[in-house]
């Protein structure tokens, strides 16, 4: 439905979001020479990290940005966790240690805050005037590992952990998050998947706070095989927890539930356990899961989904009955975790996305994505103030949804 400019648009905003999870861009290096325009949020560091062990790959002191709050939504806080996928051994993250996924010293230090995070009532009438803050990502684990590496040439810190304590103390104890009376811990893709690694946590942390929530965007990655047959992402993920020792971090419930510990790093086997009210917002066909998990580029060496992952207008009727059968894999996969429980909600369509929580666009806006004829924004504020009962939206199969964009960036 995009025209040729929006696609640059998305183009973009996948790009500064670290859609490439699994082939990190390496080429953009450094976020810091750009001039910040109006209305950017300037980087706060956190400068008891260096004391706490709490730094990112290259040692760097760990970041956020913060927006504050304004008239009744003073004490109400919504966190976000930067995505930007993982590295799984010594040589990606060394790599990545010397780009802005790995260090704030690279990193552009204003970010401006859209979607969720924007402070316009029109477009996020829900959230516009809560205390806003954006959690930069750098450690490659999804802010759960502890550990470090150290050679003739190289170190390397693990510390993905302590980045997320030092950043919620300072924020408890120095921006006031500690009287919050609402609050809201969400993220997109790898900062998805790191709210379900510290929901609970965030919960225990605000004892006085009324209402505390989880939302993920696009971080319900699944534990399934690809077209060839082969799971390509369960050895991934066990490559990234055991080099960062994350599994120590991972609940002690699911772990005991699992025969692998790392599989508690898989959101539907960790979801399980989580005790406080969840939020599932994901595409049914989400573009990071289709490139990299479903159809890795090792499963396809003749190039023959090449077209189609590129736009699914392009896919042949064998390969739309395959990504239907993925369809069926994710919602199996949500569902025993949700569709009992009246706390968690979850908005599933289906889009080819990833990430519409911070794309203006998508999030809230006269041609936003629709289901039932309610945007993404409507559906989450209705879960978070339990306007109704169950809050659960399932989208029909592709290609029913017209109120989809489906603008595949090309990974």
């Amino acid at each position: 439905m995009g025209s040729r400019n929006g696609f640059g648009v998305w183009i973009l905003f996948i790009s500064l979001y670290g859609f490439s999870h699994l082939q990190l861009f390496y080429g953009a290096v450094n976020q810091q020479d750009q001039i910040p325009p109006k209305n950017y949020v300037k980087m706060t560091i956190v400068k008891d990290g260096a004391r706490t062990g709490a730094v990112c790959l290259d040692g760097s002191l760990p970041g956020y940005h913060i927006q504050r709050g304004s008239e009744s939504g003073s004490q109400n806080w919504l966190l976000q966790f930067e995505g930007g996928g993982w590295c799984h051994d010594v040589k990606s993250c060394s790599l990545r240690s010397t780009t802005y996924r790995g260090s704030t010293s690279l990193m552009n230090k204003y970010e401006t805050f859209t979607g969720i995070l924007s402070d316009d009532i029109s477009l996020n009438p829900d959230f516009y005037s809560w205390n806003r803050v954006k959690i930069r990502y750098c450690d490659g684990a999804s802010f759960g590992g502890d550990s470090e590496y150290s050679d003739h040439n190289t170190t390397l810190y693990f510390r993905g952990q302590k980045i997320w304590k030092a950043v919620l103390n300072q924020l408890i104890s120095k921006e006031g998050l500690g009287l919050a009376r609402m609050a809201l811990l969400s993220g997109c893709s790898a900062g998805g998947l790191a709210t379900f690694l510290h929901c609970d946590d965030f919960a225990k942390s605000l004892p006085n706070a009324r209402i505390v929530k989880c939302l993920s965007d696009a971080g319900f990655f699944i534990d399934v095989n690809d077209i060839n047959d082969k799971n390509s992402i369960r050895t991934y993920f066990q490559n990234v927890t055991y080099l960062q020792d994350v599994e120590k971090n991972l609940n002690m419930e699911c772990k005991r539930s699992h025969k692998n510990p790392y599989e508690c790093f898989f959101p539907q086997y960790g979801l399980e356990t989580i005790k406080t009210p969840y939020f599932l917002l994901n595409s049914a066909y989400d573009v990071y899961q289709f490139h990299h998990i479903f159809v890795p580029p090792s499963s396809d060496p003749k190039g023959l989904w090449k077209d189609c992952s590129e736009d699914p207008g392009k896919c042949s009727k064998d390969q739309i009955l395959v990504l239907q059968g993925y369809r069926i894999k994710m919602l199996e996969a949500m569902k025993p975790n949700a569709i009992h429980n009246q706390k968690q909600g979850f908005f599933v369509n289906s889009c080819f996305a990833h990430c519409q929580s911070e794309a203006q666009d998508v999030w809230s806006g006269h041609n936003s994505p629709r289901i039932h004829n309610k945007t993404i924004a409507q559906v989450v504020g209705s879960w978070y103030f339990e306007r109704e009962m169950m809050v659960k939206q399932i989208d029909c199969p592709y290609p029913c949804d017209k109120t989809c964009h489906n603008l595949i960036p090309i990974s």
